[in-house]
């Protein structure tokens, strides 16, 4: 986050002393990026964080990736992956995944249980709820979040998400930081006036409750020989014994209804969409908009060929008018490669003409290395989708 925050007891001065009524001193611990050369918060804890009674494997499931060879577009089914009332799955050891490649891994969760206690330490998290409502407990205090929520949590930080019924998650997991695009933003970090949302439309944590407990374990997901690997910690201590914290990096909530989006005469490209970027990839996200309105305007996107990129589109919501006729629904992703043109359906392009409104709701993610499949793509892959620009098939 570019801007500064203050919750729970601080000390005047950092790394000084700070003491509990008792006159007993709490641990300072620093949360930092980039080793002490960026963004990072101090937070104030009741007892040692670094405490640890035992440890053993967290076994992650199938994480493997296979090459999207031959090379065709997909279309994957999301909703195909849990059964209708399937019960007892949790939104951190549940999530199946997707696709992916060195730099993000995309995968999706149906979650009615609460979670363990998690950290990724291999980089930031961006959790877009697609329906349902939770509860996220985090280091920094909790955060309610519900339909069409992007949740951001930083790397290493300590969270658990509790369900209120059930939730559906769609997890894009970096191998980097996440933030706003670098040209929303001034050069002190604050959002500027022609991006197309602000500092308003973020939700932060609720500030610390300090929370007291022994042999509690959290669940860790970091890098290992062969990729991702799992370890669970049992902590001597309750991570969320924090009694207050400050700084700039910390956990938010920005709600997809809030991102203003930017139109024009003619159709405007998928960077004007773009909500925030990582390493080597980025986010973005088409709302419901007013569409372009030059008299001879072509409302649907052209044909284009993105040749330094793969793109992801999860559609959660409205009417995708470029993709009718392919079965694309709620819930579906689709993966448009590079190496191959895409754009609208057959038939899409003469349907748009004359439209002044578009109702659809998708999050895109643009990748600058290939994705590979994850055993939910090629558990819910149709297999036709290639074939859907062909006019008379």
């Amino acid at each position: 986050m570019p801007y500064y925050h203050r919750a729970g007891e601080v000390p005047p001065k950092r790394h000084t002393q700070h003491r509990d009524p008792d006159g007993n001193l709490y641990y300072e611990e620093l949360m930092g990026e980039e080793g002490f050369s960026s963004d990072s918060s101090l937070l104030y804890h009741r007892h040692i964080p670094s405490a640890v009674r035992g440890f053993r494997v967290w076994d992650l499931g199938d994480q493997s990736l296979v090459p999207n060879h031959p090379l065709v577009p997909r279309h994957l089914s999301t909703h195909k992956l849990f059964a209708d009332g399937e019960s007892g799955i949790d939104a951190v050891t549940g999530r199946r995944l997707l696709l992916g490649n060195e730099d993000v891994r995309l995968a999706y969760v149906v979650a009615d249980t609460v979670s363990p206690y998690y950290r990724n330490a291999i980089g930031d998290e961006c959790l877009y709820v697609e329906d349902g409502r939770a509860h996220v407990e985090t280091v920094f205090g909790d955060l309610e979040v519900g339909d069409g929520d992007y949740v951001i949590v930083p790397r290493a930080t300590t969270y658990r998400i509790v369900p209120d019924g059930s939730v559906r998650i769609y997890a894009i997991e970096a191998n980097s930081h996440l933030g706003p695009a670098r040209r929303y933003l001034s050069r002190h970090g604050q959002l500027l006036e022609h991006a197309p949302y602000c500092e308003r439309d973020f939700r932060l944590p609720d500030g610390p409750s300090p929370v007291e407990g022994e042999d509690v374990e959290v669940y860790i997901k970091h890098r290992g020989a062969g990729g991702v690997v799992g370890t669970v910690h049992t902590l001597a201590n309750h991570p969320f014994d924090v009694v207050g914290w400050d700084g700039c990096l910390y956990p938010y909530v920005f709600n997809i209804r809030d991102f203003e989006p930017l139109t024009g005469r003619v159709h405007q490209p998928p960077p004007v969409h773009q909500v925030f970027e990582g390493h080597n990839f980025v986010i973005c996200n088409f709302v419901p908009r007013k569409v372009d309105y030059h008299p001879l305007a072509v409302p649907v996107p052209y044909y284009h060929s993105n040749v330094d990129s793969d793109e992801v589109m999860f559609y959660c919501g409205g009417d995708y008018e470029a993709r009718k006729g392919s079965g694309i629904g709620q819930g579906s992703i689709s993966l448009h490669p590079g190496g191959h043109p895409h754009g609208p359906q057959p038939g899409a392009m003469e349907r748009s003409i004359g439209a002044e409104f578009f109702d659809e709701l998708a999050v895109m993610v643009d990748t600058f290395r290939p994705l590979q499949l994850g055993e939910a793509a090629r558990a819910t892959d149709d297999g036709t989708y290639v074939y859907s620009w062909e006019q008379n098939r």
